[in-house]
């Protein structure tokens, strides 16, 4: 293929054919080639040098400059590498001084450029559209489809069209939850990515939801028989992740920007607007409004596989400061999903108050939302509770939530189980065993007690 075909292919058109020498026709077939691998002074160099035929003296100075101005960060967006290049004195004067010309094209090929906390991670090496596509057992027009770049999703079609089912749930403080189910095949994409890619991501130790061999009895043991624990709840956590997030994410283990904006397609969606045109929904109009323009970007989809993982990568950065506030104030600190706990010693209970300040302001710094009603600061004098266990002397479970269970299982053996079914369980036998086992795990003796009635009931 001749280098005018090969440039064509590329978009670059025959008045950009006849202009190349000019500073805007040469920075981007240049952003691409410096991209092509990671940011590194002799890297660039090279692969300029590939692309120009010729290792001109201006070509090292400019790299030590893109190297200043993005190294040791996560691969930049081609756009954004342009605009600076663009703007770089030194490069301008180059092209206008000298009259450049592309020689090899394969200098711009993309290749995997991880940054440097993630050379150990050993994700799979996929550089280009067609790599992913075949790793996910696609044709490349399927693997468009799917990632929903153009956002058909939105768009009026059928519900057979649609790669999401939606259910909108009425909390009883008057607020909407969306959950958004992927349909069979993007589900089983979406586990592919989550069990080949994103498990080799590494987490933050203070995280404990959705983590193997982590619980909310790991989340709250570390807050038992304390002076004060601080309890606070994000405000809807997956749906404030955006796309951008996650291509940054991608780009952090070395995906090329296209690469990176797929895999963050395939996890993302965009909620189309008359999922909320449901009259029958308990809420205000203005909170309606409120989750239309919440979910109309590009966001986490609560109810995909791959969003727990996600979220709790992305949250990386808040859960790093969190940690250090904590640990200045004499404090300890775990997340589970949206619930954040702190708690510490009696320096950490005189200054909880304007601790609880500076957490909510580096929460909304990150980009995150606290829930001023659900926010909690609990001293022994109160019961102490975190993700529904109480922590005051040990780790127990709430009196009340184990008198009602205790209820509900002498009735089953007295009146039958038939009777106690309120909420319409597929299977009861299950769901109260499932139950009885949660108790065992945190109150052995009650826990035993309760085993008791359950053996006695008659199924």
């Amino acid at each position: 293929m001749s280098l005018r075909a090969r440039l064509e292919s590329l978009g670059y058109s025959a008045a950009c054919l006849i202009a190349m020498s000019s500073p805007k026709r040469i920075a981007e077939p240049l952003a691409a080639a410096f991209l092509a691998g990671p940011l590194e002074v002799e890297g660039m160099v090279a692969r300029g040098s590939q692309l120009l035929g010729k290792r001109w003296r201006w070509l090292s100075p400019l790299a030590k400059r893109m190297h200043r101005y993005f190294g040791g960060t996560t691969r930049p967006r081609q756009a954004r590498l342009i605009n600076v290049m663009l703007c770089d004195e030194g490069f301008y004067r180059a092209c206008t001084k000298y009259e450049l010309q592309l020689v090899d094209l394969q200098a711009c090929q993309p290749a995997m450029a991880p940054s440097l906390a993630a050379l150990s991670w050993n994700v799979p090496a996929l550089c280009t559209t067609k790599q992913l596509a075949d790793w996910l057992g696609l044709a490349v027009s399927e693997l468009e489809w799917f990632a929903d770049m153009r956002r058909w999703e939105t768009k009026p079609a059928s519900m057979q069209t649609q790669h999401y089912r939606y259910r909108v749930l009425s909390k009883r403080n008057g607020r909407l939850r969306l959950i958004e189910a992927p349909k069979s095949r993007l589900n089983m994409l979406q586990r592919q990515i989550l069990t080949h890619l994103l498990d080799r991501f590494p987490v933050h130790s203070a995280v404990h939801g959705f983590r193997q061999g982590r619980s909310i009895r790991t989340f709250a043991v570390p807050h038992i028989h304390r002076p004060v624990v601080l309890k606070l709840d994000l405000r809807d956590f997956f749906p404030t992740i955006r796309i951008a997030q996650l291509s940054a994410l991608f780009r952090t283990a070395g995906y090329p920007e296209r690469v990176a904006d797929l895999l963050a397609g395939i996890c993302t969606n965009t909620t189309p607007t008359e999922v909320w045109d449901d009259e029958g929904l308990a809420a205000s109009p203005s909170e309606i409004r409120r989750m239309r323009m919440l979910y109309e970007q590009p966001h986490l989809p609560q109810g995909a596989p791959t969003s727990p993982t996600l979220a709790n990568l992305c949250a990386y950065r808040l859960d790093c400061r969190l940690a250090g506030l904590a640990e200045a104030s004499g404090g300890v600190y775990t997340r589970y999903a949206d619930d954040l706990a702190f708690s510490g010693d009696e320096r950490f209970a005189r200054t909880a108050e304007r601790f609880a300040i500076h957490v909510m302001a580096t929460v909304m710094e990150e980009g995150f939302e606290v829930h001023p009603r659900k926010t909690r600061l609990m001293r022994p004098g109160v019961c102490q509770r975190l993700t529904g266990l109480v922590v005051n002397q040990h780790l127990n479970i709430a009196r009340s939530d184990r008198d009602r269970l205790k209820a509900i299982l002498t009735n089953c053996v007295r009146h039958g189980p038939a009777t106690q079914n309120h909420e319409g369980h597929r299977d009861f036998r299950c769901h109260l065993r499932g139950r009885v086992a949660f108790v065992e795990s945190i109150n052995p003796t009650w826990g035993k007690k309760l085993r008791g009635l359950f053996d006695q009931i008659v199924w």
